[in-house]
């Protein structure tokens, strides 16, 4: 079931929203070669905590940290470890946040240290795919046209979509109805109406849009280990257009935050 928020909802999510930015900015500053993602991971979780929030991922079905952090190949769904980053790497993290019982969620990819220029461009063309997707999520638009943006901007380029997962509903729940995907024909779902909070979320692979799951159980990596980005914001359709209730730096250029 689609649930739309009251205003005074939308304010509480925007709430948790603002713990998972500053947790994310703060994590962007740190990351460098050297670095463990379990250190990322631990700074997470006690800055999340030190607002009187909770972190989202940890337990979730099992997942065993507070944020997800997902290196080159791997997609989302990466857990925190003892590996250090290098020269050379992309990292997304992933992180959620559960204040006053409302979820915010958002992720990033980093680019640590020099990267080639076409992993340079498939950071940022991950990150205009989200642009675009945003600016989709007006009222009276439909679901897909949020999901076909992400597609037709990305192919265009070359890049490979993942299929297999996608953007959600967001409230009082980390994942609520409707899924979101990253491809779909335009003019079609459910209508958008305002009060629809929505994780809007490309992934998108340097090479093909086929995924696995590690031995892990959790991390999801690129079929022909070619790296790939990941990128999120939690928005909420309005009669004024797209909010963004994540917003990083740089997204107020775009959007009414």
């Amino acid at each position: 079931m689609i649930r739309l928020r009251t205003k005074a909802e939308i304010e509480k999510i925007r709430r948790a929203g603002r713990v998972v930015v500053d947790v994310l900015q703060d994590l962007q500053r740190m990351i460098a070669p050297g670095i463990t993602t379990r250190e990322l991971d631990r700074y997470a979780e006690a800055k999340i905590r030190s607002y009187g929030a909770i972190p989202t991922f940890k337990g979730y079905r099992g997942f065993p940290a507070s944020i997800c952090t997902s290196i080159n190949e791997e997609v989302v769904h990466g857990i925190p470890s003892e590996r250090k980053l290098r020269e050379g790497d992309i990292i997304s993290i992933d992180c959620g946040a559960t204040l006053d019982g409302y979820v915010g969620d958002a992720a990033i990819t980093v680019i640590v240290g020099d990267v080639p220029e076409e992993i340079k461009r498939l950071v940022a063309d991950t990150q205009e795919a989200l642009y675009r997707a945003i600016e989709r999520a007006r009222v009276g638009n439909r679901l897909y046209d949020i999901s076909y943006a992400v597609q037709e901007y990305a192919e265009a380029r070359g890049y490979g979509v993942v299929r297999d997962y996608c953007g959600h509903g967001v409230g009082t729940e980390m994942h609520e109805d409707p899924q979101v995907p990253n491809y779909g024909k335009p003019g079609t779902g459910p209508k958008l109406r305002p009060g629809l909070v929505l994780a809007i979320e490309p992934m998108l692979n340097l090479g093909t849009y086929k995924v696995e799951v590690a031995r892990d159980g959790w991390t999801v990596v690129t079929a022909d280990r070619k790296p790939a980005a990941h990128c999120e914001r939690t928005i909420a359709v309005t009669e004024d257009g797209p909010v963004i209730l994540t917003a990083m730096n740089g997204d107020a250029e775009r959007f009414t935050t």
